[in-house]
């Protein structure tokens, strides 16, 4: 089958890591979340119309998160399929292009460089404008180092569901006869429900629950391998690790504040404390111990950290498939 050799596997893999550092998701382009977006939105509207009662409400939510996860699978399995039988390279640029649009390592660092751009000159109003793009959490009033802690806080919190969990899942992907594409795509359509219905307040407590419970899921143990990768980057992993013990347990999600905690811990920040969100006030534990000011650097010295650990995470794969290939050859 296609996709499934040591060579294919592996140039899979790194074309769509050299795509998305160095070109990420271009403005104007369409992108496979657009059309999870679209469905998302008008199966939602229809369930909001047409069902009035919980238990209608958390089915419907079953079948959009499940039909939408497998179904984004199969399309990316079909679309790769189609292009290899037309012509193996093509076969492989498809599936790159598609693997890192799933890969969201080059979008967090444009978005962070957006807002921090705008700090250096000290200009608070547009970096606050630019913040409220990137973020829930009302940003007008925000000082220059809340504005720090929320684009620290975005680039830990999504180092995992938007880079390193969707290469877990192309990782793994890559040893079945399927390729990296169908599980990455399932695992991004997976964190796109969270994102959009994946809430406990209405209108979405019944019709998200099964799509947040399934995001919180599949990103359990590749969060887990996150933190235990930055504990090892960071050279000092028992006090990572020991900080991640104290504090993430605090946070209501199991994974957010799991990552969050890790990058804080390993960079001696503090996360965490009042944020507002339409006018309410809501209290995040406090994750890490403020040794170090929040500053531009950490938040830089962050997104180093997600870039290393992708690497350390192929090179460690690919290093693996290449002393399989070996022992099976003798």
């Amino acid at each position: 089958m296609f996709n499934t050799t040591l060579y294919g596997s592996t140039a899979v893999l790194v074309f769509a890591a050299v795509l998305d550092y160095w070109l990420g998701d271009p403005r104007g382009w369409w992108h496979p979340v657009q059309g999870m977006g679209w469905v998302i939105t008008h199966v939602s509207r229809l369930a909001f119309r047409f069902l009035q009662t919980p238990v209608a409400l958390r089915w419907a939510g079953v079948f959009l998160g499940s039909s939408l996860i497998v179904g984004s699978g199969l399309v990316g399995w079909l679309l790769v399929a189609i292009a290899h039988h037309t012509h193996p390279l093509l076969g492989t640029m498809t599936a790159s292009v598609l693997l890192a649009s799933c890969l969201a390592g080059r979008s967090l660092r444009d978005a962070a460089n957006d807002v921090l751009s705008a700090l250096s000159t000290g200009d608070l109003v547009n970096a606050r404008r630019r913040l409220s793009q990137y973020v829930g959490r009302d940003t007008d009033g925000l000082s220059e180092t809340e504005i720090l802690r929320a684009v620290f806080e975005t680039v830990t919190e999504n180092a995992t569901d938007g880079v390193l969990a969707p290469l877990f899942y192309a990782l793994v992907g890559a040893l079945l006869p399927g390729g990296s594409v169908p599980l990455a795509l399932a695992y991004k359509a997976a964190s796109t429900l969270d994102s959009m219905v994946g809430y406990r307040d209405a209108p979405y407590t019944d019709l998200g629950w099964f799509s947040a419970k399934t995001e919180d899921v599949l990103t359990w143990l590749p969060c887990r391998l996150t933190v235990l990768t930055i504990a090892l980057l960071s050279r000092r992993p028992l006090h990572v690790w020991r900080l991640c013990l104290r504090d993430a347990p605090q946070d209501p999600s199991p994974n957010s504040g799991w990552s969050e905690c890790a990058y804080a811990a390993a960079l001696d920040v503090q996360v965490g404390g009042i944020n507002w969100y339409r006018g309410a006030a809501k209290h995040k534990p406090l994750l890490g111990d403020a040794l170090q000011p929040m500053t531009a650097s950490a938040v830089d010295h962050a997104l180093r950290l997600t870039r290393w650990s992708m690497l350390l995470w192929l090179a460690v794969f690919l290093s693996a498939l290449y002393v399989r290939s070996v022992l099976s050859f003798e």
